[in-house]
């Protein structure tokens, strides 16, 4: 059967993709968030490796520094309005900041945090020390979780920082989803 493009999906204004997040989207998106962060830190010379450890998902070697990092990834994808709409990094009651600080202890790292956020029509990624974090973007007051704001307003500020490493990537799409026609 031939496929055709599923055009009900696509948003007419700008032919986006709308999302339609599946059952097991947040896992998926997740684990894709660490490759591509790995697939960066790979093409940027670093030894890097996806890891199942608590508080910590990725491991990074740059060997031209010989520097280790331990890095935290929180992958989102966004629905159409809600783009702007700030990543959780740390929920202070899961103690998640301590984790990642104790499994970077262990392994000899330092400790990083990767945000990479998805919408209809592009994804960012960023990667920063959690000490950069710490000084310049988490908030003062004592809060229950600490995020990474997506304001238009902070992407400024972020593309502006030199020790925020960012990417940012646009989809276009041909055809997709694929659906099949039926043959006359």
């Amino acid at each position: 059967m031939p496929l055709a493009r599923d055009d009900s999906r696509y948003d007419g204004a700008t032919m986006s993709l709308k999302v339609e997040k599946g059952t097991r989207h947040t896992k998926i998106v997740g684990i894709f968030g660490e490759y591509v962060v790995c697939n960066w830190l790979s093409r940027s010379g670093f030894e890097a490796s996806v890891i199942d450890h608590t508080g910590m998902d990725l491991i990074a070697f740059n060997p031209k520094t010989r520097r280790r990092l331990g890095i935290t990834v929180k992958s989102r994808t966004r629905d159409s309005g809600k783009e702007t709409a700030s990543v959780n990094i740390f929920k202070n009651k899961h103690q998640d900041r301590e984790k990642l600080k104790q499994a970077c202890k262990a392994f000899g790292c330092d400790p990083w945090i990767a945000i990479y956020v998805e919408s209809e029509r592009d994804a960012e990624l960023y990667l920063t020390s959690l000490a950069h974090y710490d000084s310049k973007y988490r908030s003062k007051k004592k809060r229950v979780v600490d995020a990474w704001s997506m304001s238009r307003e902070s992407k400024k500020e972020y593309d502006l920082d030199s020790e925020v490493a960012c990417i940012h990537s646009t989809f276009a799409h041909k055809m997709w989803p694929p659906r099949a026609t039926n043959r006359n």
